[in-house]
């Protein structure tokens, strides 16, 4: 698919904001190759690529490079179970060892599908998907017996002694579950999982570039290569070439291949109620179901403030009140790329984006929350509040010094929290260690930090900005001033 541009439903000024930001964002966090896509009352209104699919060979990314989606693939996993459901052959009630084996709970309270469904069987996770990747991209710690149905079971099993709740009382996000999923899928429609979606939900929906295996992934020539950033003391040093984690115990919660245009078809079904260019896949009840909140979380709250009623539903995350209308989404991701899927059906708004590095959540999260609150009428500069604080902590980034530059640090942002740490050279504050700050309260404008000292003490530091823009650094008894800004904030 060639690139598309629709300068009606979105005009230059916001064009040239999204694409400076997606061009920024990849620069910071060096992120090799992006691609999104948009649609609204069904039609795409934008699609493009930045950067490379590859860097070795210098291939551009576009908006039908195949990515890794990741844990993108719960919401086609809960999809398949609800087409189980409507055919009668399951309720979301059962108890999980109707169907496999699995011995986990208790038979008075049993485990459900509807609590794996909504991670809420009360089993954390158990670090199948941690362990299985890193094995498959040659980084493995724990060696774990992983390489068949069988040992897959003999690891869920044994783990009786970590359930951490009754079922339905508490949220734990759990890729094991949708492992467990995807068996009920092959036990009940007697395919393979990745057999059942290609037939039941690729195919209706027109996804022709959309698979799981290895295999097929080979038989195409436009796709990611993807990259691993490798971190020391919380800072990037070296960029890598990672394959993609192919392996049936993972298709279920995070093995998807596919790209930005395919997965529109995917968010067009969600938003049109189970129906595709006329063709029902699920009935509107149960999409109903799959899109409303079944257990409030904080998971997003977490990482992007802003936000009050937050949940999980089947396969989706649930934003109540975005801009006062309901945003469904989910984010995914592997060691070797990262993507998001959204939507807000009131309006016939999807997003879908990926990338092909480890590195870029907070790309695939703030590039869709950006351009849905534009749609929605906001300026997204101004009333999105995570991007106010990401601007204002920032500004808080460089090089200080204290009079006649006797002492020097550097403040520096990695993700949302800032640190304090030693220049090259000069004076080491605290032993050069790196200290986080903390901000004492949620107005980020108060410039107000504390980090722990001694024995559990608090140490306050505290930043000052004129009129002029000038940041000064009060940390104990000396002054900083910023002298210079950093080059690059990872």
């Amino acid at each position: 698919m060639t690139q598309t541009i629709n300068s009606q439903k979105i005009p230059g000024q916001m064009l040239d904001l999204l694409e400076n930001a997606i061009a920024s964002m990849m620069m910071k966090a060096k992120i090799p190759g992006f691609s999104i896509a948009i649609v609204m009352n069904n039609e795409i209104i934008y699609a493009k690529g930045f950067g490379a699919r590859n860097l070795e060979a210098n291939l551009p990314a576009t908006p039908d490079t195949l990515f890794g989606f990741g844990s993108c693939t719960k919401s086609y996993t809960a999809l398949a179970i609800m087409q189980l459901v409507q055919e009668g052959k399951l309720k979301v009630t059962d108890p999980v060892n109707k169907h496999i084996n699995f011995k986990l709970g208790n038979k008075n309270d049993p485990i459900t599908i509807h609590h794996l469904l909504t991670h809420s069987s009360g089993m954390p996770d158990l670090g199948l998907a941690g362990n299985l990747t890193a094995r498959l991209m040659g980084m493995e710690k724990n060696w774990i017996p992983m390489s068949s149905w069988d040992d897959f079971f003999t690891h869920i099993n044994g783990a009786a002694q970590e359930l951490a709740a009754t079922p339905g009382q508490r949220f734990a996000y759990s890729n094991e579950s949708y492992t467990l999923l995807s068996a009920i899928v092959e036990k009940i429609s007697r395919m393979n999982y990745e057999k059942y979606v290609k037939e039941k939900i690729f195919n209706p929906l027109k996804m022709n570039k959309s698979l799981f295996s290895q295999e097929e992934f080979k038989n195409y020539s436009n796709v990611m290569t993807g990259y691993f950033s490798k971190m020391q003391k919380g800072k990037l040093i070296e960029v890598v070439s990672s394959p993609h984690p192919f392996d049936k115990l993972v298709y279920g919660p995070g093995g998807l291949i596919s790209n930005v245009v395919d997965q529109i078809n995917f968010l067009t079904v969600n938003m049109n109620e189970g129906v595709f260019n006329g063709t029902r896949i699920l009935d509107a009840s149960l999409v109903k179901e799959m899109q409303k909140i079944h257990n409030e979380t904080q998971m997003v709250r977490n990482v992007i403030p802003g936000f009050e009623k937050e949940g999980y539903g089947y396969g989706w995350i649930i934003l109540e009140d975005f801009f006062n209308e309901k945003l469904i989404f989910h984010p995914g991701g592997t060691n070797a790329s990262t993507a998001f899927i959204g939507f807000i059906p009131s309006k016939k708004i999807g997003i879908s984006c990926s990338c092909n590095s480890n590195a870029g959540s907070m790309l695939v999260a703030s590039i869709p929350l950006l351009l849905f609150s534009f749609f929605l009428g906001k300026n997204p500069m101004k009333d999105l509040k995570f991007i106010e604080i990401e601007q204002k902590l920032s500004m808080l980034t460089g090089i200080y010094e204290t009079y006649k530059g006797v002492i020097s640090v550097m403040v520096v942002k990695r993700g949302p929290v800032l640190y304090i740490e030693s220049t090259e050279g000069s004076f080491e504050f605290n032993g050069g260690l790196s200290i986080p700050l903390f901000p004492k309260s949620e107005y980020i404008e108060d410039f107000k930090f504390f980090t722990m000292s001694g024995a559990g003490g608090k140490m306050d530091i505290d930043f000052t900005v004129d009129k002029k823009g000038k940041v000064d650094l009060f940390i104990e008894r000396n002054r900083f001033h910023k002298v210079r800004d950093l080059s690059l904030n990872i």
